[in-house]
């Protein structure tokens, strides 16, 4: 695991406020809301395949599979 992912997730959420903000300005709120749930799939795309990675570990580290 690096440190770098912690840096996406958050690049990910700052460019998602300002584009929801712009947005909700605008008044644009039906997109906005769309922009939002597609940043919080890009996070858990990610995070899920962290979680897929460290239950792998742990199970090389404890010889279960």
């Amino acid at each position: 695991m690096d440190i770098s992912i912690i840096f996406k997730i958050a690049a990910v959420g700052i460019i998602v406020t300002i584009i929801c903000q712009v947005l909700k300005k605008s008044d644009r709120d039906d997109i906005a809301t769309v922009v939002s749930l597609v940043g919080l799939i890009l996070v858990l795309t990610a995070v899920i395949s962290m979680i897929a990675d460290l239950f792998s570990q742990i199970r090389q580290l404890f010889d279960l599979f």
